[in-house]
């Protein structure tokens, strides 16, 4: 149930006509729950990058509309810029960001370009993961003799295009769309002002490394240390220090701490310091809890520890703050992506939950509460384990605690996200309750929203269940093992975790009503099988809690 969210940077062919750019954006911002997060023109380039995300669906509408407009707006047989092209929407890549797949990414991309080379008749050729052949998953393949050379291209059997005609459109040229990895833009900074050692540092690390002539007088390459990265030296004159600046291709392969943490450990052996670094544009979260946990690793410190506290320890490490300040909801994208307008039940403080709870409101009710209530008993399974991995004289334990924290926190990011999830689900079926119903027509959809509406709305306490079941594994582990002086708190989690179960399976049998079939009875099944894994699973921990600390059966 977690929202998937993908990015596409769209390169456009005209960088200096602003209205231009204007009417193609607002082509974007047109289709709902999309968000523009930033428009970069060129003048020397003529061209301009421009960056949005959302949901796949409408991602994948929002840049067809685009590719439409600038088809309508840009003729590429007047086009002159310093950048390589071959289109008037020359690239459209989209990047899976958080809870979507490359795999499925691709696809998406795939059928993007099928509908461009349709409707639109631009010849459209797939790159990068998209790519239905080896040859053409380099974008600079695709790309060779830009526009100019479309005519001979499109003439010849081996380039004929993915999708659309293979017919050289000379007003939009054609389109390479692909699906490719999130590509981070990463500055580290140095205290020196030698252009000449930042470039010995960058060509250290950058996979393409340097050219070196051996003993023979051949002239050899050198690949550097990190892989699917590209590095240049610079000095930055605002600043007064020179730079590695990187471009980290696949972060999934170098991610962004350990590119820091190798340009550190190059930068010293040529007697230089790193001094703290900067990224250019936004970053996945993954990224930045990724940074966390490895910083903490090396401490020897427990990783389950909230978001904010592996993003503190992030920008802390690798000094994301030294020029600027490094601001969370402006630079990652998933918070940058969140509707501030909507009011969400776990922003709300602990007494304004109580109270809109207690309301005349019929959300938030026993579902939101259960989910709340098993977020907090694996939040206390947690605590006893960060406790535990930092108990004095237990230093070699710290690994076996961290993981069980880590485990804990999962638990508790999918239980309060389901806090709001179960209110959704209710709404979702009093808006079913309220369609038209004057039609045989609309009598059939309504009834078949209902269904569909009501199932989803058992579907979410039965995760609720599920999920906290889990958490009688940590809260158990933490009486026999952990902390002794915390095992009233594993013991409370475990009572909490038992009433998240039994109130969420009290919400599957009630959203059950007026609805049949093997669907709703596997449902209500898994349901009862976990309401009494779950009585028993709490006698079992509180037998264990008094055996350790009262010493009777």
């Amino acid at each position: 149930m977690s929202r998937r969210i993908i990015e596409c940077v769209p390169n456009f062919s005209e960088g200096r006509d602003m209205e231009v750019i204007r009417q193609i954006t607002d082509a974007i911002q047109s289709v709902g729950d999309v968000k523009l997060l930033n428009v970069d023109p060129g003048k020397d380039t003529n061209r301009t990058v421009v960056t949005f995300a959302g949901e796949p669906e409408a991602v994948c509408e929002a840049a067809f509309q685009a590719v439409a407009k600038a088809a309508e707006l840009i003729d590429m047989s007047k086009h002159r810029g310093a950048h390589p092209r071959m289109g008037a929407t020359d690239v459209l890549p989209l990047v899976p960001v958080s809870g979507i797949t490359m795999e499925e990414t691709v696809e998406y991309a795939r059928r993007l370009a099928e509908r461009i080379g349709k409707e639109l008749g631009i010849p459209v050729y797939c790159y990068e993961n998209a790519a239905f052949s080896d040859a053409r998953r380099n974008l600079a393949a695709c790309r060779e003799g830009e526009y100019e050379g479309l005519p001979k291209k499109l003439a010849d059997p081996l380039w004929k295009p993915d999708y659309g005609p293979a017919l050289f459109n000379p007003r939009s040229g054609a389109t390479a769309v692909g699906a490719r990895d999130f590509l981070v833009a990463f500055n580290i900074n140095l205290n020196t002002t030698s252009t000449r050692l930042a470039n010995a540092i960058a060509f250290d690390v950058r996979e393409k490394g340097r050219t070196v002539t051996n003993e023979a007088g051949e002239k050899i390459n050198l690949p550097g240390t990190l892989k699917s990265v590209k590095a240049i030296g610079w000095f930055i004159e605002e600043y007064g220090v020179a730079q590695i600046s990187m471009n980290l291709t696949n972060i999934s392969v170098t991610p962004v701490h350990i590119a820091f943490e190798e340009v550190c450990r190059r930068a010293e052996a040529r007697g230089v310091r790193v001094t703290g670094s900067e990224l250019v544009g936004l970053i996945p979260l993954k990224s930045l809890l990724e940074a966390g946990r490895y910083f903490l690793r090396k401490q020897k410190r427990s990783t389950g520890v909230p978001d904010k506290e592996l993003i503190k320890i992030a920008v802390k490490s690798m000094g994301l703050s030294e020029l600027s300040e490094f601001r969370p909801e402006e630079r990652i994208i998933e918070y940058v992506m969140e509707e501030r307008n909507k009011k969400r039940l776990v922003d709300l403080s602990l007494r304004d939950f109580m109270e809109l709870t207690s309301s005349e409101s019929p959300a938030p009710g026993g579902g939101s509460v259960s989910a709340y209530m098993g977020a907090l008993g694996a939040a206390l399974g947690t605590m006893v384990a960060n406790l535990s991995a930092h108990k004095k004289g237990w230093d070699d334990r710290w690994e076996e605690f961290s993981e069980w924290a880590e485990k804990g926190k999962e638990l508790q990011n999918r239980l309060l996200a389901l806090v709001d999830a179960d209110t959704d689900a209710y709404n979702a079926v009093i808006a079913a309750k309220r369609l038209p119903k004057s039609t045989p027509e609309e009598i059939e959809m309504r009834t078949k929203a209902i269904e569909s509406a009501t199932i989803y709305a058992m579907k979410v306490p039965l995760e609720v269940m599920e999920t906290a079941w889990k958490g009688f594994e940590i809260v158990e582990a933490m009486i026999e093992k952990g902390n002794p002086n915390s095992a009233s708190d594993a013991a409370v989690g475990a009572l909490a975790l038992n009433a998240a179960v039994n109130g969420a399976y009290l919400n599957v049998m009630i959203n059950s009503g007026g609805v049949t079939g093997t669907e709703v009875e596997e449902i209500l099944r898994r349901a009862g099988s976990l309401a009494e894994q779950s009585g028993s699973g709490t006698e079992n921990v509180l037998k264990s809690f008094r055996k350790k600390i009262l010493k009777t059966d």
